[in-house]
């Protein structure tokens, strides 16, 4: 059991910084939908899903209109709120629970640098 807390203290630690990255851009996405594409325009069970993120409707055929996302919007920033706050919290609490703080530290350090190493390297 020792060993499966440590894992996931680690594993947590380490994929703290990316997920709130994506939480915070799919947060802004959900607030600034400019695109290109029209509204309601998606194809496919991912492409809907997406519309959903971008334009906070459910397409469906023959129907495109603006729906009124304000209430689905508010629970979309309740959302990211929270986790943003479950996923700090969970740091706070991996720093509180181990020993050597330094393993914490370099974790949340890796996990952030590394994602901006591999897009740094995928634009050589």
């Amino acid at each position: 059991m020792r060993l499966i807390r440590r894992l996931h203290l680690y594993l947590g630690c380490f994929f703290a910084p990316l997920l709130l990255f994506y939480v915070a851009t799919g947060w802004y996405q959900t607030f600034n939908p400019h695109r290109t594409k029209g509204l309601g325009e998606a194809e496919g069970w991912m492409g809907k899903l997406r519309s959903v993120h971008v334009d906070q409707i459910y397409p469906r055929p023959g129907v495109v209109r603006y729906a009124a996302p304000k209430v689905f919007r508010v629970l979309v920033a309740l959302m990211a709120l929270a986790f943003i706050l479950t996923v700090l919290l969970g740091v706070i609490l991996a720093f509180r629970s181990l020993r050597q703080k330094w393993l914490v530290a370099l974790f949340l350090l890796l996990g952030g640098l590394l994602p901006m190493l591999i897009l740094w390297a995928g634009q050589r």
